[in-house]
């Protein structure tokens, strides 16, 4: 398995600078969509009652990348720094706008999924390149005294968070200004820019795949089985974690479906932004991890949700 994922470490993923440039439009537009939603009563009833989104931030942005990291170490025989480094770059990210949808679907508590989304987009300017730099240090560190493979790589967490803050922090700001003063156009676009930002991610990711599928298919078993594993991890952390904290039925699949769904979108940007991490360096594996991420954690979310909706788990 490790001799497979070397191999991926070194691939030349067929990806411009005008993929990117288009993966970072869809990002905004989806930000954009996501700060529509928000409605300030909702962060007046958080503030109200905090605990539901306190747990929610806590096992999105300290639990999932902790664990990720300790499950890292523990598989570290078996995979290699730039799956690793993929691995903590995904549960860095802040949630993904499709679980809004997904909550929805599972019955969950989507006014909180909503805000949930909202705080996350927020926080991750600053704990997206946080947690990273953190963790993703802390593991080179560790494989440099378990193996000779260990290429240089310095994180630039601030260089992390002017990019997150233009993705993330703009377009958020301008949606919230725009249903502000617009609230009627507002109401009426909503769901049309809702249901075509999820489509254009979608896209995205499929004609990704599609201009390097040979690529995808020589290692599609391992690096889904990685991602299988991992994002199992996130959605019963984040059910059990709010189990533990005594929530709600509804709450706790909020925020296990909040925790299962990562901007996996937020994370190519950065792995394929070359003041991150420059061209010479090898991070295929990286890529890979990320963009399989964001089509497992749909299928995954879609699973759950329908298994939820049919009341396989009691009340």
């Amino acid at each position: 398995m490790r001799e497979e994922l070397l191999q991926l470490d070194k691939l030349q993923l067929n990806f411009n600078s005008e993929g990117l440039f288009v993966l970072n439009l869809v990002l905004a537009f989806i930000m954009f969509g996501i700060a529509l939603e928000i409605d300030p009563k909702q962060f007046k009833n958080i503030i109200n009652k905090p605990k539901s989104a306190i747990v929610g931030v806590i096992s999105q942005f300290v639990l999932l990348p902790l664990l990720t990291f300790i499950f890292t170490l523990l598989v570290s025989d078996f995979i290699t720094v730039g799956v690793a480094l993929g691995m903590i770059m995904v549960a860095s990210c802040p949630g993904g706008n499709i679980s809004n949808f997904i909550s929805h679907l599972a019955k969950g508590n989507t006014a909180l999924s909503v805000s949930l989304t909202g705080i996350s987009s927020l926080g991750a300017i600053l704990l997206t390149p946080f947690n990273f730099s953190l963790y993703g240090n802390l593991y080179i560190n560790f494989a440099k005294n378990h193996s000779d493979l260990v290429r240089p790589l310095t994180i630039d967490p601030m260089q992390m968070f002017i990019t997150v803050f233009i993705i993330l922090g703009i377009p958020l700001i301008v949606g919230l200004q725009f249903s502000k003063y617009f609230p009627k156009l507002t109401k009426k676009i909503i769901k049309p820019i809702k249901i075509f930002s999820i489509l254009a991610f979608i896209g995205f990711i499929i004609i990704a795949f599609s201009n390097n599928f040979s690529h995808f298919i020589s290692h599609f078993e391992w690096v889904t089985i990685i991602v299988f594993f991992h994002n199992l991890i996130a959605i019963f952390l984040g059910f059990y974690f709010a189990k533990l904290m005594k929530l709600t039925p509804i709450n706790q699949r909020t925020i296990s479906i909040e925790t299962g769904i990562q901007n996996s979108g937020l994370a190519l940007v950065l792995i394929f932004n070359p003041k991150i991490f420059p061209q010479e360096l090898e991070v295929g594996a990286m890529a890979y991890i990320a963009a399989w991420w964001g089509i497992w954690h749909i299928i995954a979310g879609l699973t759950l949700a329908n298994w939820w909706r049919r009341k396989l788990i009691p009340e």
